[in-house]
């Protein structure tokens, strides 16, 4: 394995490169790629920056340009279900782009052309993914839970109850929405690469979502994805 690590912001990944051993860092096309050894795992980690455009390319770069043979997507998303609460994790069983709708040439949320709207993620990377965050949360206050589902991603953040009720009524499996995983899913969808997505709830994708998440970025984020990705790579 050599894994891809992609997050869209600093601070969900703060520490992964401190952790690394036998650097080597690359910029290409505005990104710092820092290849090592993580906990034993070949790895090159990446800050694509947000949203979907962005993630793709990272990704694409990734498998292309650093050879990458699986791509795992760390960071924070908003609740999609009054059953998911902040703290809580999402691992991704499918993701779907929720701003897709090249209807009536092609079904709501269906990629054009590919026959795909939800895209499956890995089994066995969803699965390693999904016990590395029981172990994670299993020392966390407060008892935070862990679920595993659909995910939906979309070039706008979402910041109103009235638009996650409308998805919601769109995609009533919704468990947390966000600006990259799905981007990333069609790349490794298109180029045989297995994917995992993992998100902590930041906050309720609703009016107070801006002060929530900056807030829970801050604090919170980069403990997470760190705790999680080493019990990943020691597993």
């Amino acid at each position: 394995m050599r894994l891809g690590i992609i997050s869209a912001l600093a601070e969900e990944q703060m520490g992964l490169i401190d952790a690394m051993q036998h650097v080597e860092k690359q910029v290409h096309g505005m990104r710092e790629y820092t290849a090592g050894k993580l906990w034993d795992i070949d790895a090159v980690c990446v800050l694509s920056r947000i949203g979907k455009v962005a993630a793709a390319m990272t990704a694409s770069i990734l498998v292309e340009k650093f050879r990458v043979t699986h791509i795992v997507f760390t960071g924070v998303a908003g609740s999609g279900d009054v059953g998911v609460r902040v703290g809580d994790i999402v691992v991704a069983e499918s993701l779907v782009q929720h701003d897709m709708d090249a209807s009536p040439l092609f079904p709501r949320f269906e990629i054009p052309l590919t026959g795909q709207s939800h895209i499956a993620s890995d089994r066995d990377l969803t699965r390693r993914l999904a016990l590395a965050a029981r172990e994670f949360l299993q020392e966390e206050p407060d008892t935070p839970q862990l679920h595993r589902g659909l995910i939906a991603s979309g070039d706008q953040f979402i910041k109103h109850r009235a638009q996650l009720g409308a998805l919601k009524d769109a995609l009533p499996d919704l468990l947390a929405v966000e600006m990259e995983g799905a981007a990333v899913a069609q790349v490794c969808f298109e180029l045989g690469i297995p994917f995992g997505v993992i998100r902590t709830i930041s906050d309720n994708a609703n009016e107070d979502a801006p002060v929530d998440f900056m807030e829970f970025v801050h604090k919170v984020a980069s403990r997470y994805a760190f705790g999680v990705l080493q019990n990943f790579c020691r597993t």
